[in-house]
């Protein structure tokens, strides 16, 4: 595994600091995202060096976010206990499907366990949002490096997790987005 850049986590453990304290209302949910903040920037620097998301760090983010959906304002821990299930099982299902259809890996078991942890942590309500949030990313991530690195960039691997994390962040922060507001 290529070596952590201590100096741009540091920033960023910074940064998911000051983001949170802007957003965040009441002090016990500052502490919870303040932890999944810092969370979800280590997984995604793990992803992106080395295509992992290590159980030590998922495993506890579920196990965080079924606790703490006993005192989050939608006091309604069933729907965070089917979110967990739901992004499980999605997620594994799509990575299942895609290694017979392919042959190959194309979405790991870590991505089907961070869909768990975000659906403890958001609710089923919200993982719809959270993955085309991701898609939309790793979209945007695929074009920008088309355009830097053309073609070849097409057929090479992303770390998903990445785009997962960021889309996890950005609705636990300010919730799913009005979609059907849209129309």
């Amino acid at each position: 595994m290529a070596k952590l850049p201590l100096p741009l986590l540091v920033g960023g453990s910074l940064a998911v600091a000051a983001w949170a304290a802007m957003v965040m209302p009441a002090i016990y949910l500052l502490w919870a995202t303040l932890l999944l903040g810092w969370t979800l920037l280590l997984l995604s620097t793990i992803d992106l060096l080395a295509f992992r998301l290590p159980d030590i760090l998922t495993f506890p983010l579920l196990v965080a976010g079924l606790a703490l959906s006993l005192w989050l304002p939608d006091r309604d821990p069933l729907a965070h206990v089917i979110g967990a299930a739901v992004g499980f099982v999605a997620f594994y299902g799509i990575g299942l499907g895609y290694r017979r259809a392919r042959g190959r890996e194309g979405l790991g078991l870590g991505d089907a366990k961070l869909a768990a942890a975000a659906g403890a942590w958001l609710g089923w309500q919200a993982l719809p949002s959270m993955v085309l949030i991701a898609c939309a990313a790793g979209f945007i991530w695929i074009g920008v490096a088309f355009a830097v690195r053309g073609k070849s960039a097409l057929g090479e691997e992303i770390a998903f997790g990445v785009p997962l994390c960021f889309a996890f962040w950005i609705v636990w922060l300010y919730g799913p987005p009005d979609l059907v507001g849209l129309f």
